[in-house]
């Protein structure tokens, strides 16, 4: 509602791109009913221009991109696209898949019943978000009041708020919180909307961790595995904040490929991400940021709609002369992105991407803004 205000306001400067202001009814999937066999070649011309490309650039890039404008003649072109990368804030994703199948299962796929759901069953933090330095935002409707603080353990937000944390701030304490959600969802059946938080506690502090890990690890990735994505492709390992793991133990780390992330993104489209409503509304969420960065962030497609989730982890090591700055590791400097673009210009063409890099000592959004402009304009020309 506040980015909203703003925009309707002609004297104030809004942070999103003319093309974020889609009204939700204008929003809809673009290969219901269309199929894509995975085991095609690329398109020779589209995966030639692909190459041509990134010939120039460093090895430790991999992209998929897909050209849906014509059901009938999707194309398909990758680079490296079978290798694996840690997915930081991309995994995020794996999680609304994970929390939507339990719902989606414990009300029969009964869209009323997961919608009352998520916007009246209230969870807490607790120590489970903490620690995190993504910011949240808080919205005072009466006073008219914005403003953004990091999650402590006292907070409280609906599930569908705790959605929105997680996907248009990629908060890490909102994607822990709706990992223990899903297991609670899955433990708790029907009593989970009427549980009290002392129950929902109590089933971890009741229950073998070791049960508690395998359990989580099977509700995160099982979700994925019957959309075809195997373990290879995209595996989520862990919870996002160091406060969950007293109470759920990793297991093992995670891994994503542009190929996996690719197959999501189709399943998305073909609504068959537990269903075509939910496949909807994950696709709503991936609209409705608080700003577009990195790939989505580029002028290119700023007046397009654009569907995304970024994520970045970096790590450092002692180099003699070399100055750790931010999103430039030495040890390890991941940058990903996932979009989905819609041209909202007389082409009309739909195509989406898949872009991840791991290229020490050196910030890549700008070579990731120039990636975005030359796959913009490369799909353009098909």
């Amino acid at each position: 509602m506040y980015h909203w205000k703003i925009h309707q306001d002609s004297t104030a400067t809004s942070k999103l791109k003319n093309g974020a202001f889609l009204m939700m009814d204008d929003i809809s999937l673009s290969m219901l009913d269309t199929d894509y066999d995975w085991s095609m070649a690329a398109d020779p011309k589209m995966q030639k221009s692909v190459d041509r490309i990134f010939n120039t650039l460093e090895p430790q890039y991999s992209l998929s991109i897909m050209d849906i404008s014509s059901p009938s003649q999707i194309k398909y072109a990758a680079v490296r696209d079978k290798v694996g990368y840690q997915p930081g804030s991309v995994g995020k994703l794996a999680i609304t898949v994970a929390l939507f199948h339990e719902l989606a299962r414990v009300y029969d796929h009964d869209w009323d019943m997961i919608h009352a759901v998520l916007y009246t069953k209230t969870v807490k933090s607790g120590p489970w978000g903490v620690p995190n330095h993504h910011t949240v935002p808080f919205y005072d409707i009466e006073a008219d009041k914005y403003s953004n603080r990091k999650i402590v353990p006292a907070d409280e937000f609906t599930l569908y708020e705790w959605l929105d944390h997680m996907m248009s701030k990629s908060s890490n304490a909102a994607a822990s919180i709706l990992m223990r959600e899903a297991i609670l969802v899955h433990v708790l059946d029907r009593y989970y909307d009427c549980a009290s938080q002392a129950e929902m506690d109590a089933v971890f502090e009741d229950t073998d961790k070791s049960i508690l890990a395998d359990l989580s690890e099977d509700i995160m990735n099982c979700p994925l595995r019957e959309l075809g994505i195997n373990e290879n492709e995209w595996r989520l390992g862990g919870f996002f904040t160091r406060g969950a793991e007293p109470f759920v133990p990793r297991r093992g780390g995670s891994i994503g490929t542009t190929r996996g992330l690719m197959k999501y993104m189709v399943a998305l489209e073909q609504g068959k991400i537990v269903d075509e409503r939910v496949s909807l509304e994950i696709k709503r969420l991936m609209y409705l940021t608080d700003r577009r960065i990195r790939y989505a962030a580029s002028a290119s497609i700023a007046d397009d709609a654009v569907y995304f989730k970024s994520g970045s982890l970096y790590s450092f090591k002692d180099e003699p002369g070399f100055e750790p700055k931010s999103y430039a590791g030495n040890r390890y400097n991941y940058m990903n992105s996932i979009a989905m673009v819609e041209k909202q210009d007389s082409s009309g063409k739909k195509y989406m991407v898949a872009l991840m890099s791991n290229v020490l000592r050196k910030n890549s959004v700008a070579e990731h803004y120039g990636l975005a402009s030359q796959m913009d304009r490369l799909i353009e020309k098909e």
